[in-house]
C-alpha cells in the first residue's frame, strides 16, 4: 500500500517528512554535518529511534578490509545516508545501495539536502527481495 508520496513503506515516509521539514526551514547551501544534526532533531521529535554515526564493519570474502559510518539507522530497519550536492549523481546512488547490502539492512536511504528540491531515493537490498 503506497501513502500520497509514493511511498511503499511506511517508515521511510516519515523520515522523508522530517527531512522535508529541515529542508523547508534551511533550504540548500549548509554542509552536511548541519543537515544531519537538524535531521536527528526532527525524527527524535517525531518518536523515530534511530542511531548516529554508527560506524559498520565492511567485508571481502568474508574478510574485515574497513568500516564506514551510517549517517543513521533507523528503527533498526533502514540506512539512511545524507548528501549536500547540488544533484545526486548515479555514483551516490550506487554509494548508498552497497552500505545498504554491506551492512546488511533491507532498505536504505538517500537524501540530498543540496538542491533547490529535496532528493530522496528508496533503495532496496537485492537479498531480502
Amino acid at each position: 500500500m503506497e501513502n500520497d508520496r509514493g511511498y511503499a513503506d511506511e517508515l521511510a515516509y516519515k523520515i522523508v517528512g522530517c527531512a522535508m521539514e529541515v529542508h523547508r526551514k534551511l533550504g540548500p547551501g549548509f554542509q552536511e554535518v548541519i543537515y544531519q544534526r537538524s535531521l536527528a532533531l526532527e525524527m527524535e521529535e517525531a518518536g523515530l529511534a534511530f542511531s548516529r554515526e554508527q560506524e559498520h564493519a565492511v567485508y571481502y570474502k568474508g574478510r574485515k578490509v574497513g568500516s564506514r559510518r551510517a549517517d543513521f539507522i533507523v528503527e533498526d530497519k533502514i540506512v539512511v545516508e545524507l548528501k549536500a550536492l547540488v544533484a545526486l549523481e548515479d555514483v551516490h546512488i550506487a554509494q548508498a545501495k552497497n552500505y545498504t547490502v554491506a551492512y546488511d539492512y533491507p532498505k536504505g536511504l538517500l537524501i540530498n539536502f543540496g538542491g533547490k528540491s529535496l532528493e530522496r531515493k528508496l533503495l532496496f537490498n537485492p537479498k531480502y527481495q
